[in-house]
């Protein structure tokens, strides 16, 4: 008797290696190749903020307690001289001599130097920035060709895809990280971050202090995401992205005008599960004064159950509802108030008209 095997079984298994996985006969893992495609536009930013000497005199009696240094954050004497300050981010090439990254990275900055992964260093002027959504973008002060990361679409990544983080952490180039995309729409309220204006991808790909403005990267090594906040203390390992159609849209606003219109009526949301229908009921948890809101009437507990067209189940609907609307043109709102269905139109306004009220 002899033991025979099939052979047929044996070459499908090889010559079909799943997507995404190492093929045992390539020396190249879908994630070198990923990083290969888009390693070169990745940059380092180097930023530079000149500190004037404090307008104290020597003999001030502040100086005199090193306790009021320590509360009221003022310098000694001896260190009150000018100075520079130096802190250092990431970002990436996206357009012809454009570089975009996380407005953090270069608030407040004198002189901003971009760092080429050829060891070149040049200096950069800032087109815009924008506080809300923490992107900011870059022009480089010479003549390229210069090397420009791809930009994927953010819309089409699901939960479970790879994600790999690329940047610059603590001073160390082209340093990468290997995860997978943990949650879409992570609204940064949830993590206590009201100042901001931002839905985030989350990815347990490791993003550390020197990533922020990199870029986040599908299995293909397109841009689907700009690294910009990690976790710290308790649930530390889950980082956050901004997705790039969201980053498109305000680098394009950036470049054409130098800022970022944002359309607001002037309310914060609330959202609650309703057991019952087993959906999400969306209501109003404050209303700013003499916002567009306030004058048409829209009150504290009313629920929103439709904006434009849009049928309201999260709170995401009303923020893109009235982004998409502008501030050009009014919006139709229906409300729920206790029993009684209401019908409003509003204008929005721009965030920053709200702040000056």
């Amino acid at each position: 008797m002899g033991i025979t095997c099939s052979t047929k079984v044996i070459s499908q298994s090889l010559s079909k290696p799943k997507n995404n996985e190492v093929n045992i006969y390539s020396n190249k893992s879908f994630i070198t190749e990923a990083v290969e495609k888009t390693g070169a536009a990745v940059v380092t930013i180097d930023t530079q903020r000149y500190v004037k000497k404090r307008k104290f005199s020597r003999n001030s009696q502040l100086f005199l307690d090193p306790y009021f240094e320590r509360f009221f954050g003022l310098d000694l004497p001896n260190d009150n001289r000018p100075r520079i300050e130096q802190n250092q981010g990431s970002g990436f090439i996206f357009a012809d001599g454009l570089v975009m990254t996380n407005a953090h990275v270069v608030d407040g900055s004198d002189k901003v130097i971009v760092g080429l992964t050829n060891g070149k260093k040049i200096d950069a002027k800032l087109i815009g920035q924008d506080f809300f959504t923490d992107l900011a973008v870059l022009k480089i002060e010479g003549k390229g060709p210069w090397p420009k990361a791809k930009l994927g679409d953010s819309a089409k990544i699901k939960v479970g895809d790879w994600a790999i983080a690329v940047g610059n952490p603590f001073g160390l180039e082209n340093t990468v990280t290997l995860g997978i995309i943990s949650n879409l729409n992570r609204n940064v309220t949830q993590l206590g971050i009201y100042d901001k204006k931002l839905e985030l991808i989350q990815t347990d790909a490791a993003i550390n202090p020197g990533n922020s403005g990199g870029p986040l990267l599908n299995s293909d090594g397109e841009v689907i995401g700009i690294n910009t906040l990690i976790r710290s203390g308790p649930g530390a390992g889950l980082s956050f992205a901004i997705p790039i159609n969201k980053a498109k849209t305000i680098a394009d606003q950036l470049i054409k005008i130098g800022k970022v219109i944002h359309p607001m009526i002037g309310i914060s949301l609330i959202e609650e599960s309703n057991t019952e229908r087993k959906n999400n009921v969306i209501k109003v948890g404050y209303v700013v004064p003499s916002s567009p809101a306030e004058k048409s009437g829209i009150m504290v507990d009313d629920i929103l159950i439709k904006v434009g067209n849009k049928d309201i189940e999260t709170a995401s609907d009303v923020i893109d509802q009235i982004s998409k609307n502008g501030i050009d043109k009014q919006v139709n709102i229906l409300l729920k108030r206790k029993n009684k269905f209401i019908k409003l139109k509003v204008k929005p306004t721009d965030i920053t008209n709200l702040q000056n009220d």
